[in-house]
């Protein structure tokens, strides 16, 4: 039964009707039209597609396949396939067309062939389009680019400043655990440059051109360690991104992961991890696919990761995998001969990054600093510095500057910091004082680990040989 469409069009004749205006429409506005048979040769072609391909005449065409007369042409896909291409932009004899393939079926649903229409007059319709993909695909190109470039390293190994026997030895074992591409354990306490060395050995290995990816584990909630290091498929869990998301590990194939605070890792993720380094492949969560990667791994950590071990916190097995070249890095307090240096450095740093003029440190000031213990090393150095030069307009910063900032050693104070009647006004003396007994310290201290060598005792102090005798009179300090 047919039903009727108006007072005498039944719907097929109405269906065919508008297939042919349709057609005449395309055959019109289009600058050519074509139709390919099931085995992608041409069947039919316009006058004006054969004017445009520069043909003598339809015959020049017909019977042949489609790629002899248009070397580019897709046609085939679509009679292979059966899916159409409605949108598409082709070079023909060095002139852009948009154009659009649909396939044509009998009444069974067999692809019979295809039809093609060149629409490059309409070229200049599609133009805001186009426009609007390009700057899409720039900005894309342009984040990836800048993300490729914070993947990067920042440091090399020369960046970690230091002169000192014990700095130049820790720098060389750097440069060899570069060129081993082995596992690196990185031991030192916080604030004492293990990221730094981290960056500074990527830079100088092979695979510097690769990424450089870090993660701190100490910051990433348990319940999300797994996600960040191995990735979540498409739709894994309620929430996840329907487009998956790549893993730490991932990200890092073919460069290197650097694994901060790894004692701080739950044993449920350690063993993991293992695997990962043994078989160099991680599985997704929510995923079955195995992916193989290619990473370097570089941990560091300052916990004491043994103790870990024999307190049942840290598998054994993974620390003998991780433990295949250990670095050990001193902390400040043992190379004092690296601070003046140390200092310069940072100033100079602080200055460039607050636009603050550079501050000079005074004899005072390098004895107070030489004197105190730096439980947060480097990283409490830089602080001290930028608080001090803060809290002054001078552009000296003097041993006085410091002493509000730096706690003082208990000791110092010989009643503990409280009076025996209670009033803590009577334990704070004047700050003259303060400062000498920092210097007697500082200079003590320096005369003990140079062996007495005034020399390098009074370099090492950033003050005279002069002053040094003098001090060491006015201090009463024994000298063999």
């Amino acid at each position: 039964m047919k039903a009727s469409v108006g007072s005498s069009w039944d719907v097929d004749s109405f269906l065919r009707v508008g297939m042919q205006s349709l057609l005449d429409l395309f055959d019109d506005s289009c600058e050519g039209t074509m139709a390919v048979d099931d085995q992608g040769r041409i069947a039919w072609i316009n006058d004006k597609y054969v004017a445009f391909l520069g043909l003598k005449g339809p015959d020049d065409a017909l019977g042949k396949p489609v790629e002899e007369v248009i070397p580019n042409s897709r046609m085939r896909e679509v009679v292979q396939n059966g899916k159409p291409i409605l949108l598409d932009i082709m070079m023909i004899r060095d002139q852009p067309l948009v154009v659009m393939r649909i396939p044509m079926k009998d009444e069974t649903g067999k692809i019979i062939g295809a039809l093609g229409f060149a629409l490059y007059d309409r070229l200049q319709r599609l133009k805001p389009l186009v426009s609007k993909f390009a700057e899409l695909q720039w900005a894309l190109a342009n984040t990836k680019k800048e993300l490729a470039q914070l993947r990067h390293t920042k440091y090399s190994i020369s960046s970690f400043i230091g002169v000192s026997a014990v700095s130049l030895e820790l720098k060389h074992r750097a440069r060899r655990a570069a060129q081993l591409d082995t596992t690196v354990l990185l031991l030192g306490e916080t604030g004492s440059g293990k990221e730094l060395l981290a960056h500074g050995i990527h830079a100088a290995s092979g695979r510097a051109g690769k990424p450089f990816v870090g993660i701190n584990i100490a910051a990433v909630p348990e319940s999300l360690l797994e996600a960040e290091f191995f990735g979540v498929a498409p739709g894994a869990y309620t929430g996840a991104d329907r487009k998956g998301r790549d893993g730490k590990f991932k990200i890092a194939d073919g460069g290197t992961l650097f694994l901060d605070e790894v004692g701080d890792m739950p044993l449920q993720v350690q063993a993991k991890l293992l695997r990962v380094l043994q078989e160099q492949e991680i599985e997704p969560l929510g995923s079955n696919t195995i992916i193989k990667v290619d990473v370097r791994v570089i941990a560091a950590t300052s916990h004491d990761l043994k103790q870990l071990v024999a307190d049942g916190k840290f598998r054994s097995d993974l620390y003998y995998r991780l433990n295949v070249l250990p670095i050990v890095l001193p902390p400040l307090r043992e190379r004092l001969g690296d601070l003046d240096a140390l200092c310069e450095h940072l100033l100079e740093q602080i200055a460039t990054r607050t636009g603050m003029p550079q501050r000079e440190l005074t004899p005072s000031a390098r004895a107070f600093l030489a004197s105190y213990g730096w439980p947060g090393n480097v990283r409490e150095l830089r602080n001290a510095l930028e608080q001090a030069g803060m809290l002054t307009d001078s552009i000296t910063l003097s041993a006085e500057d410091f002493a509000t900032i730096l706690p003082m050693d208990s000791s110092a104070s010989p009643q503990n910091g409280v009076a025996a009647d209670g009033d803590s006004r009577a334990a704070i003396r004047p700050l003259g004082e303060t400062v000498a007994e920092v210097e007697k310290k500082a200079i003590q201290a320096a005369l003990e680990s140079t062996g007495g060598n005034k020399a390098l005792t009074a370099r090492l102090l950033g003050i005279s040989r002069a002053t040094l005798y003098q001090k060491i009179t006015d201090f009463k300090l024994v000298s063999d």
